[in-house]
């Protein structure tokens, strides 16, 4: 790691952009799917073709950077180096946005799935190298924190994407456009990728290092590292669980649009501060999990427990604000919050206490939202945000614990089960077309259930090893 004494927050700030747009494009994509859905008359299962392309893009992206590295007898993005491997993810993003063109202009579904499946190529690539990166621009003491700062920067772009996008297809609130011309779809993409390039060549022309000091991993031609980290259960079983927690987060928020407007009446146009408030929500539990990496104080981490996710509220309320939403329908959002507090604290850092209770909150908010009709549904349904927030770094903690030399090999393999974003996805479109869309969120009940699973039977599975559980700091996917 970074011997230095200071963060080089020269060099952090062009860095965490990349954050900001994994964020902006994901969640965006939650607008995209009822537009598509229409434009081409799909049915649920088939709209939710755009969360699987997307993430699906990461596990095959990681396994073709393995592949060349295998081939090459020596890791890409050392051969490559750091900034020059960040630029080219950008590239390679940039060129997915270029697809968007000849899509829109000729109606094309699939060409349009193969360029977000190449913008996530790139962002898989960008992203085995700005985490470790971030970690470096520093001293490694402080490293959460810049992860955890970069996090948030990615949870700002979840919360503004839907938004501006939506703006780029429908304009203001008060426009009166209910429609969108699939041909409009290309303008916001083709600006994106545009950015992309501009990042990509302020990120060369910046200081950021291209060999950071950073701990790597020597890989063995004979694979038996591989064998060694999979013969952990702790690992094994906490693949299916970022499966199925990245599942779950992202299927509760795809599928929301069409809840709202078949079940709620909703036009396409009015979903998206919805969306926001959603993917807000994580950006909300996280502000609140990470107060831990700012201070060590227990008084003041006492009030920042209370005062950050508030903060973080203010932000989308404000974010909202600007783009002239009615805030009236969220303000009561501010009392379910108080849950998401009030779990965190019970937790007391304890990755596998806090692992339990969030998942079984989740469970209790699908349930509220299945079983109750209105806004109230909405809320419950929406606060699914809320307790998915802290999941990533619990899971994390506890799939990794024990694995000494085989940890970077093992959280490679938890990376590649992002994948889950687009499975789940379709699993609960599958359900939606076979029954209703509101029945459908019985697939996140059963993706929470294993999470409580996995939070009860880890922690004797590594005491079994003499392995003693911590406390997390914030941060999340």
């Amino acid at each position: 790691m970074s011997s230095g004494t200071q963060t080089k927050w020269g060099q952090f700030i062009p860095l965490v952009t990349v954050f900001f747009f994994w964020g902006f494009v994901a969640a965006s994509n939650d607008i995209l799917i009822p537009v598509f859905k229409k434009a081409f008359d799909l049915t649920q299962v088939q709209s939710q073709l755009v969360s699987l392309a997307f993430y699906i893009s990461y596990t095959v992206g990681s396994l073709i950077y393995l592949g060349i590295s295998y081939a090459m007898k020596s890791d890409i993005v050392n051969r490559l180096g750091y900034k020059n491997s960040l630029a080219l993810g950008l590239v390679i993003s940039a060129l997915g946005t270029l697809l968007f063109y000849p899509a829109a202009n000729t109606g094309s579904f699939p060409l349009m799935l193969s360029g977000l499946f190449i913008v996530g190529l790139g962002f898989s690539l960008q992203q085995t190298v700005a985490n470790p990166l971030a970690i470096a621009l520093g001293p490694s003491n402080t490293g959460s924190q810049r992860l955890t700062l970069a996090g948030g920067v990615n949870n700002f772009g979840t919360t503004i994407g839907p938004l501006l996008v939506s703006f780029a297809l429908f304009g203001s609130p008060d426009s009166g456009n209910t429609t969108v011309n699939i041909e409009d779809v290309k303008t916001p993409y083709l600006i994106l990728g545009a950015a992309f390039l501009l990042v990509a060549a302020m990120l060369k022309m910046s200081s950021l290092p291209n060999q950071p000091e950073v701990e790597e991993e020597v890989v063995s031609d004979s694979g038996n590292k591989l064998r060694s980290a999979l013969t952990y259960p702790q690992l094994v079983m906490g693949m299916i669980a970022i499966f199925v927690y990245v599942g779950v987060e992202v299927s509760t928020a795809s599928n929301m649009p069409a809840y709202l407007e078949k079940d709620l009446g909703f036009l396409t146009k009015d979903v998206a501060p919805y969306v926001s408030l959603y993917w807000a929500s994580l950006m909300i539990g996280r502000w609140t999990g990470a107060v831990e990496a700012f201070t060590s104080n227990p008084s003041t981490q006492k009030v920042l427990k209370i005062v950050a996710p508030y903060l973080a509220f203010g932000v989308f309320l404000g974010v909202n604000a600007i783009m002239k939403h009615d805030l009236s329908p969220f303000y009561v959002y501010a009392v379910i919050i108080i849950v998401m507090i009030v779990a965190d604290i019970l937790s007391k850092g304890n990755p596998a206490r806090m692992l339990l209770i969030f998942s079984v909150l989740g469970i209790v908010a699908l349930f509220t939202g299945m079983a109750t009709s209105g806004m109230v549904s909405v809320y419950a349904i929406t606060s699914v945000g809320l307790f998915c927030s802290t999941l990533w770094p619990c899971i994390f903690a506890l799939a990794i614990s024990g694995l000494g030399k085989s940890t970077n090999q093992g959280s490679n393999f938890l990376i590649m089960m992002i994948m889950g974003g687009g499975w789940i996805s379709m699993a609960q479109g599958l359900v939606a077309d076979a029954v209703d869309i509101k029945t459908s969120y019985i697939v996140g009940v059963v993706c929470f259930a294993y999470l409580a699973f996995y939070a009860w039977r880890v922690p004797s599975i590594l005491k079994a090893q003499g392995i003693t559980l911590g406390r997390i700091e914030g941060g999340g996917h």
